[in-house]
């Protein structure tokens, strides 16, 4: 099985990290997509390899999609292909994982209408604006959809995200 993260500079670090290393430990592969090759840089200093852009990936290869965030996420849902990535999966009711800012991506490519749905506090209004109906839980899980809103809810994010994919 395949993952592909999508994120950008100025991620929050260990929203990216965490599933990141915790997937690779269970055996998947796992590709870091961004806007250009090279290294991406998060919010605290961590670099990571980016090992597609997103013009070069193929969704159909990928069996997850996980949405770190941080400021990454206004930068991503900047680029259309971005967009239609998240659109496939959906399309497909294939598992999407997106966290704190993480949802803006899925907002801007008017995902959320009618799904249950957190992220960061900030974002919440946004997100409510976008049709979502928004709790304010650690973990939300609507069919193929499992968001979180912070960092501290990473134990019960992956939780839920790995029952994705059993």
């Amino acid at each position: 099985m395949k993952v592909l993260i999508i994120s950008a500079d100025n991620f929050e670090d260990s929203e990216l990290l965490v599933p990141y290393y915790r997937l690779l430990e269970e055996g998947y592969h796992v590709d870091v997509a961004s806007l250009k090759k090279g290294k991406i840089t998060g919010k605290h200093g961590y670099e990571v390899e980016v090992t597609k852009t997103l013009q070069e990936l193929d969704p159909a290869e990928y069996d997850l999609l996980v949405l770190p965030g941080g400021k990454a996420p206004e930068t991503v849902r900047q680029d259309e292909k971005a967009l239609e990535v998240a659109r496939y999966f959906f399309r497909k009711r294939l598992p999407v994982a997106a966290i704190c800012h993480g949802p803006q991506i899925l907002i801007s490519a008017d995902l959320l209408e009618g799904r249950h749905a957190t992220c960061y506090r900030s974002v919440a209004d946004e997100m409510k604006s976008a049709g979502a109906l928004y709790e304010d839980r650690e973990v939300v899980v609507d069919g193929n959809l499992v968001t979180s809103r912070q960092p501290s809810d990473l134990p019960a994010f992956m939780r839920e995200t790995l029952k994705q994919l059993d």
